[in-house]
């Protein structure tokens, strides 16, 4: 994993004491958040991507790094293609009893949980607390009594309403829930869609930080009540007012040990994702106050830059990973499969090189929005250039490998196998449909071919304001050529557009394979 690659896409740390929004330029959405003596813990949704639910690791809450993945694959089936818009929704992060616990629900088989007392060094297998569904956005909560909860919301797409909050009884060791539970509020009047409950105790009150609105136009609102099954006050306590920050909820408090409070929530940047910022908080009356608090109203909006928060210290600037040489014989782990993924699809037997397998991309119809081998991440920034080195090793026609900017529509380059030779070819593929569903009707297209002078090839492409992407290739990493337009990214189903890498055959298995020697981005 490779810093002379690449260098830092997005720095939210301005290294004079200050920091700017958003914190993370990349599509961790849904964001939790949890304190552990002087460390910092964040997670976040990754729907059908795996291995899934990152966790992030920060000293300050400014600087952070992935550290691990909570699920290594999702138990189901049907995983194994891609299921876009499925899998990890909302995840929620406590510590309690010495552990970490991870609860998410996906939106069609029910609530899981894990734990662990390191997470640097892995996860426990994940236990299935709930079959349901349309549960989602579940939350734990431990009282002082000793009695356990969980909270959670509805997905009308899934079980015919929503705009609900849900609390159940949950055994102590988080394993199962002891009954049905109670709504205990209806959001429907003053907070439509309200959702991504987390639920907290401060002097007396039972909390809920709950996100309403919708995903762009939403506010934050915040439940107060004196009894954990209500009835509850609510406030609306941070919107995006006269700012350029549309959407600001959905996310997580947290303290530090200086006694300072901060509100980590995320904001819809289309084929960016839903990118992650930090806000200032305060308690005023028992309520808690975000942002700036401009008209002094307890209504906040959102800060652009502000002082880092005082964690008695100065730490240095870290960023997730981007770029990758392949020298360390595995993946790194800014890198996540489009569905389970198999043993059979990579290998590092080429020391220094990623070996991706032209296999038969597992659909009928032998498109690359299909194919679960594909290898993506998150874009890290709003401009930057990514490229790829590949060696081409082909044995039937249909083979090709290369670089995806991947969404509900895409664009690929590729050496590709034909006929009449390798070919340097650029696809678009797009849905037929006014809207992405799981039976879209998908079309690829075929806007440029050249012929290809060499198997070995650089790959590139730049991505600019908003996400407008532009494709090259090189045999020299000197003397770049165009290849297929420009390209407006699009994001995928509830997530930001990704970039990846991928070999495959469109018509069938094949021995065929490509070397990625490595991938940067800067």
């Amino acid at each position: 994993m490779t810093n002379n690659l690449s260098k830092n896409v997005w720095q939210a740390d301005l290294e004079n004491g200050y920091y700017k929004n958003p914190i993370l330029f990349a599509d961790y959405s849904d964001p939790d958040v949890v304190r552990v003596g002087d460390d910092y813990y964040m997670v976040a949704s990754s729907f059908n991507y795996i291995p899934g639910l990152p966790v992030l690791h920060s000293k300050d809450l400014v600087n952070w790094e992935v550290i691990s993945y909570v699920v290594d694959r999702l138990p189901f089936p049907n995983y194994d293609k891609p299921e876009y818009g499925k899998g990890v929704w909302a995840p929620s992060i406590r510590y309690h009893d010495d552990k970490l616990w991870v609860f998410f629900a996906t939106p069609d088989e029910g609530i899981f949980m894990s734990t662990t007392t390191d997470p640097h060094k892995g996860w426990e297998p994940l236990t299935h607390v709930k079959k349901t569904k349309g549960w989602i956005d579940t939350c734990p909560f431990w009282d002082d009594d000793g009695n356990a909860y969980i909270v959670s919301a509805f997905a009308k797409s899934r079980i015919g309403f929503k705009s609900i909050l849900h609390l159940s009884r949950m055994k102590p060791d988080g394993t199962a829930l002891l009954d049905e539970g109670v709504h205990i509020f209806d959001g429907n009047l003053n907070h439509p869609t309200i959702e991504g409950p987390k639920m907290y105790k401060r002097n007396g009150y039972y909390y809920i930080f709950a996100p309403a609105g919708g995903v762009k136009p939403g506010w934050q609102t915040v439940l107060r009540s004196k009894n954990i099954y209500g009835p509850y006050e609510d406030r609306i306590v941070l919107h995006q007012g006269n700012t350029n920050i549309n959407g600001p909820h959905q996310g997580g408090w947290i303290d530090t040990k200086s006694g300072q409070d901060w509100f980590i929530h995320f904001q819809d940047r289309d084929a960016y994702g839903r990118i992650t910022h930090l806000q200032p908080m305060e308690w005023v009356d028992d309520w808690p106050v975000m942002g700036q608090n401009i008209d002094e109203n307890g209504l906040g909006e959102p800060v652009e830059t502000y002082k880092k928060p005082d964690v008695g210290s100065t730490f240095p600037v870290k960023t997730p990973a981007t770029s990758d040489d392949f020298d360390e014989n595995e993946l790194g782990l800014q890198w996540q499969w489009n569905a389970n993924p198999q043993d059979d699809w990579y290998s590092f037997e080429r020391q220094g090189f990623l070996r991706l397998f032209a296999l038969n991309n597992m659909n009928e119809s032998g498109l690359l929005f299909r194919a679960p081998n594909i290898l993506t991440q998150l874009f890290q920034a709003p401009d930057f250039n990514a490229s790829v080195k590949v060696e081409f090793a082909p044995k039937d026609v249909g083979d090709k490998a290369g670089l995806v900017i991947l969404g509900e529509e895409y664009t690929y380059v590729a050496i590709e196998k034909t006929e009449e030779g390798d070919k340097i070819t650029c696809y678009y593929g797009s849905h037929s449909d006014a809207e992405y569903s799981d039976n879209a009707k998908y079309t690829e297209q075929l806007i440029d071919s050249q012929t290809a002078e060499d198997q070995t090839v650089i790959f590139s492409v730049d991505v600019k304001y908003d996400a407008q992407c532009s494709f090259k290739y090189s045999y020299d990493g000197k003397d770049f050529k165009s290849i297929g337009g420009s390209f407006n990214a699009k994001p995928g189903r509830w997530v930001g557009a990704k970039l990846g890498i991928f070999a495959m055959n469109q018509y069938a298995d094949s021995d065929g394979f490509a070397d990625f020697d490595w991938v940067s981005v800067k």
